[in-house]
């Protein structure tokens, strides 16, 4: 039995995304609908009825290679209503629910298949490894995704693929570093709700959180890039509380996560969150200000300090947390930038450069960092693609002089692969 009556409504189009654990669909209506969902076993399959519906839209291009679903068939129920049968692979654990249409979309109805299998928990040894001196984990949050692109910009540029991009280039720089490990959020193109952005973090071990954007104003005058950490009593500026409600809003797409504090006594809890987010907040406004000095190097800045405003994915009570805006897709110039993989590798080493100096000066401890701080040594920093003894003598706090001399060079030529030892700060 339904449960509402609906008008008559098309399904107008069909899209699919996969993530790690789960299988995205997403039909597009004309109309809000009522629906059913019911699996069925010996084959599995899973049987979707909209009520008063019928399809309008091919569904012959879906890649189903990478999803559990085998193949999508249609149908007539009772003369009246739309069925759909996924023929499935192995069994899943479906979920659906209908999204009411918006400024950008239409109504929609998502159903989330997802994977059964054991989920995997690390422990402090998986992250530390045997020798106790573990590389700091940094969570890089690539926002929006798959059927949420994020702000629009000029010739058809899409901030979901900006700053996936951005993320996976500052994932290279940290890796090749040593004493950092990066861990994407959001490896493809797929919507992960925001709560479970910084859950997915928390499984992580991090020790920070980025997430990186590329926003949108009503005006396409706005430019520059900027960096925010959460804000305990609202927004510092206008333009920062109209970001925080844009990127807020994404659940609306996406389905909304949860998080609770319903197992502590009500007052425990408060002082605990309390105290965990005073430390936290501080963390981030410290680490905050370090990125927007760096990419005060290759971007003008919207405002020349840290802002303020209430992201949901800032709101983590343990994990120090910025959010980076690389620049307006509004506006045509930095829309070309952005879209400009060199730009995007230089954005991507400016915000490192920030994380960088700032581990380097309070690095957490038990890791390789604070070893290495103690010992009084710098180590050694073996050459990347795109790295210069200027970003190297700055990423370890070091002069340029001092390099060329520990390491016994008279040229500032350096290569691929090349070894240098890094002096103590």
């Amino acid at each position: 039995m339904f449960c509402e009556a609906s008008l008559a409504a098309t399904v107008d189009g069909v899209r699919l995304w996969r993530a790690p654990d789960h299988t995205r669909l997403v039909f597009d209506l004309s109309g809000p609908v009522s629906h059913k969902i019911f699996p069925l076993d010996n084959p599995p399959r899973l049987v979707m009825d909209i009520a008063h519906s019928s399809i309008n839209t091919s569904t012959n291009g879906l890649d189903l290679s990478t999803t559990p679903v085998t193949a999508l068939r249609t149908g007539v129920k009772d003369k009246t209503d739309l069925r759909i049968v996924l023929d499935l692979k192995t069994a899943v654990r479906p979920r659906s629910f209908a999204l009411s249409k918006n400024q950008q979309y239409g109504d929609r109805l998502v159903v989330d298949l997802y994977d059964i299998g054991q989920e995997t928990v690390k422990t402090v040894k998986d992250v530390a490894g045997e020798s106790g001196n573990r590389d700091i984990i940094i969570a890089i949050d690539a926002g929006h995704g798959g059927e949420d692109p994020g702000a629009l910009g000029p010739k058809g540029i899409r901030e979901k693929q900006v700053v996936l991009a951005i993320s996976k280039e500052l994932q290279k720089l940290l890796d090749s570093t040593p004493g950092f490990r990066a861990r994407l959020v959001r490896t493809g193109d797929y919507y992960i709700p925001l709560r479970k952005r910084t859950e997915i973090a928390r499984n992580h071990r991090a020790d920070m959180f980025i997430s990186i954007h590329a926003d949108a104003f009503t005006k396409s005058s706005a430019n520059g890039a900027s960096v925010f950490a959460l804000s305990r009593r609202g927004a510092t500026s206008e333009t920062a509380r109209y970001l925080a409600s844009r990127e807020n809003q994404a659940d609306l797409i996406g389905g909304a996560g949860s998080v609770s504090l319903d197992d502590k006594d009500h007052m425990l809890a408060s002082v605990l969150l309390d105290l965990s987010m005073t430390a936290t907040l501080s963390s981030s406004l410290e680490v905050g200000a370090e990125v927007l000095r760096s990419i005060g190097g290759v971007a003008r800045l919207h405002k020349k300090h840290v802002e303020q405003a209430g992201f949901v994915v800032l709101k983590s009570p343990d994990i120090p947390s910025i959010l980076v805006e690389t620049g307006f897709i509004s506006n045509p110039k930095e829309a070309r930038q952005l879209s400009d993989r060199s730009y995007q590798q230089k954005m991507a080493r400016a915000i490192f450069n920030g994380v960088n100096r700032y581990f380097e000066k309070a690095p957490p401890a038990g890791t390789l960092l604070a070893a290495r701080k103690t010992m009084g040594g710098g180590g050694v920093h073996v050459i990347a693609r795109g790295d210069t003894l200027s970003d190297i003598a700055v990423r370890y706090n070091v002069s340029v002089e001092d390099l060329l001399r520990h390491n016994g060079l008279n040229s500032t030529r350096i290569r691929v692969g090349q070894r240098l030892k890094i002096p103590a700060s």
